[in-house]
């Protein structure tokens, strides 16, 4: 039992096993350094074939791996440079959340910076595009809230509110067109002339129709 003590302490990765820390721990002891590097090299292909699943795996990972069960004692020519150890095991850097409270929650902070963007287009024609955009996806995520008295004002208001008055649209223009409504959601009539030649044609036809089958009953 006194002889397996050792190896317990000694198996740095535990998903490679024993067999393959031996191996890393024979090759970091050999002395002359291209036959230590062709046989870390080696090792690298033996432990992709003992784990069929690291074949997907970034060779990096491996090669870390490899500087890691040899207690970063393994000086080879490797394709990357070994890890600091300083950062094994290190906590990650706690991710920052943006600050500020949002106006209107169920509109979400991606809106607001929309907006920002929108008070920034010069173009008159591109900012009053970009503004009937928000307008549908502000809609869009209004009527999930509140379906029940719901009117274009109430978004135009909103837009006003968040862009500090820098955004406007005329709101009989967006009632009249339906602009704040989704693609999705509108209902979409012919074009006039398009509409226009299709009331003519199905006419035309019935009377062939019916002008055919009058010749079969004389007959």
């Amino acid at each position: 039992m006194e002889q397996l003590e050792p190896d317990k302490q000694k198996l740095i990765l535990k998903e490679y096993g024993k067999n393959v820390q031996r191996l890393v721990d024979h090759i970091t002891g050999i002395e002359d350094r291209e036959k230590r590097t062709a046989s870390a090299y080696t090792a690298i292909e033996i432990i992709k074939q003992l784990n069929p699943s690291l074949k997907q795996e970034n060779d990096q990972k491996l090669w870390d791996d490899l500087y890691i069960m040899s207690d970063f004692k393994l000086d080879v020519d490797s394709p990357f440079p070994m890890p600091e150890k300083e950062l094994l095991g290190k906590k990650p850097d706690p991710i920052g959340y943006p600050k500020g409270e949002i106006k209107f929650k169920h509109y979400g902070r991606n809106i607001e910076k929309l907006i920002e963007n929108a008070i920034d287009i010069e173009n008159d024609e591109e900012q009053e595009a970009a503004i009937i955009f928000i307008g549908q996806l502000m809609r869009s995520f209004h009527s999930t809230w509140n379906r029940d008295n719901f009117d274009d004002g109430i978004i135009l208001d909103d837009i006003k509110t968040l862009s500090k008055g820098k955004l406007h649209i005329d709101l009989e223009k967006v009632k009249e067109n339906g602009l704040f409504e989704s693609n999705t959601r509108r209902d979409f009539k012919l074009p006039l002339q398009v509409e226009h030649t299709h009331k003519n044609k199905r006419p035309h036809n019935n009377k062939r129709r019916s002008n055919n089958h009058n010749k079969k009953r004389r007959n």
